[in-house]
């Protein structure tokens, strides 16, 4: 199934920002509602620890991606206390603020818009992505990892989003979550139980901007090929995909961070097709 970059709805200029932030609400709650991501916790903190940093940038956040929980597991299970800065090109301060974070959480909303293609310099910390990478093309795309490599940052591409036929059956229960637990989702809105149940916006946009996710998808080999592209020496990049153990999806990742001296491997875990590269 070869890539195809179809349009997504919620990223068009013309889809009202209200809306925009119902649903990536809604995608950021079916994503830590179930814990997909929990399986590039340990991926993520050799990581940092190889580059000696426990500063985060996260990249596209929309309305606080898998952070809002990721920084508890790595607080309680990987016993590694992180700061995490959320960005956005549409900035949705409010989903982070109006969340039930204890108030000494080291998760912070920037209220400016952020490019992830040009990452204003004195935003430092080790880059993250998720689930928006395949909104890139691959020119783009390059471009982020690009403006990384420059700064000397670490980057991490994260994607549930899979160019399989399971992965896109898999998208649409998706919708049916977030349509099912629509009255739970934090911070309470009457306005997502009208564009929930009475005109069903936002799981028709869940369903097909899902879809269009799928298909749009890199690879561990395509994501590797773009950073091997890029001409800079000193940098490890490290790609492959990452299995929960408790439900059938895989994480695609990308990894690159500059090498202080002898780089180790990743550390062994529950993931599989991992390809390595150093310049």
């Amino acid at each position: 199934m070869r890539r195809r970059h179809w349009i997504e709805i919620h990223e068009q200029p013309w889809f009202p920002a209200s809306l925009r932030n119902l649903t990536t609400d809604g995608l950021q709650f079916v994503w830590n509602f179930l814990g997909v991501y929990k399986p590039v916790v340990p991926l993520l903190r050799h990581a940092l620890q190889q580059i000696g940093t426990r500063r985060v940038l996260d990249l596209c956040s929309g309305g606080g991606g898998p952070w809002l929980s990721l920084v508890r597991e790595f607080k309680e299970k990987a016993h590694f206390a992180i700061e995490v800065r959320l960005t956005d090109k549409y900035p949705n301060p409010d989903a982070v603020q109006d969340t039930q974070l204890p108030k000494e959480s080291s998760v912070v909303a920037y209220a400016e818009p952020v490019d992830a293609v040009g990452v204003p310099a004195e935003l430092e910390g080790f880059r993250t992505i998720f689930t928006a990478f395949h909104h890139f093309r691959p020119a783009d795309a390059r471009g982020i990892l690009e403006d990384a490599v420059r700064n000397g940052q670490g980057v991490g591409v994260f994607e549930v989003p899979k160019r399989s036929w399971r992965t896109i059956l898999l998208v649409v229960f998706v919708p049916i979550v977030a349509f099912v637990l629509a009255p739970l989702i934090w911070p309470f809105r009457w306005s997502r139980l009208l564009w929930t149940y009475l005109i069903p916006v936002v799981p028709f946009v869940l369903w097909f901007d899902g879809v269009v996710s799928c298909l749009r998808a890199y690879t561990p080999s395509e994501l590797l090929a773009l950073a091997q592209g890029i001409p800079h020496h000193g940098y490890r990049w490290e790609a492959g995909e990452a299995r929960s153990g408790r439900l059938p999806v895989t994480v695609t990742y990308l990894i690159g961070y500059p090498l202080g001296g002898q780089a180790s491997h990743a550390p062994a875990g529950n993931h599989e097709a991992v390809i390595v590269a150093s310049e």
